[in-house]
């Protein structure tokens, strides 16, 4: 059966929101782990909010290697309506998310993506239906902004599997769920 990845960026003191306001290190180790994480997926999973967002940005981007790979994977977008901009690969789900995740799952493939998407991540976790968390966590407090662990007690549902750290102090995090 396929897992579900969530890759996400947080400053020391949780904040996930807009790490382009506070995430500075743009070294190699930074694109080589968004590498190894994305080369494993083929479905990608994303809040509305994160689609419009991304929609206007990464479709003429040369960002990489994300762009190639955000442009071209299958984007599964949780919404209650209309997408307003044609992404190419986009399907609206419309089925409750643990029905459609476990569908999704049983396909043939490989990892499905969580990328951005913040309230869809949380969602997500406190249903159990993330298996693993890629985490990059620069060396800063950002102060404010939305948290990918507001309250909940899901880092005691996890063990750590690998942990790597950049030269400029980054850390990129490597859990899997227990079962």
């Amino acid at each position: 059966m396929r897992n579900v990845v969530l890759y996400q960026l947080l400053s020391l003191d949780g904040v996930a929101e807009e790490p382009g306001d506070w995430l500075s290190d743009g070294g190699p180790e930074v694109f080589a782990n968004l590498g190894r994480t994305i080369e494993s997926q083929d479905d990608v999973l994303l809040g509305r909010g994160t689609y419009d967002y991304w929609a206007g940005y990464w479709p003429s981007s040369d960002v990489e290697p994300f762009a190639s790979f955000i442009n071209g994977v299958r984007k599964h977008v949780v919404t209650s309506g209309e997408l307003a901009d044609e992404w190419a690969n986009s399907t609206v789900v419309t089925a409750p998310i643990a029905e459609y995740v476990d569908e999704l799952k049983s396909r043939p493939g490989r990892d499905i993506g969580i990328h951005g998407s913040i309230r869809l991540a949380r969602s997500m976790l406190n249903a159990r239906l993330v298996d693993e968390l890629r985490l990059v966590v620069a060396p800063v407090l950002a102060g404010h902004g939305e948290r990918l662990f507001p309250d909940d007690d899901v880092l005691d549902r996890l063990e750590l599997v690998d942990s790597e750290r950049s030269p400029k102090g980054t850390l990129f995090l490597h859990y899997r769920r227990l079962a």
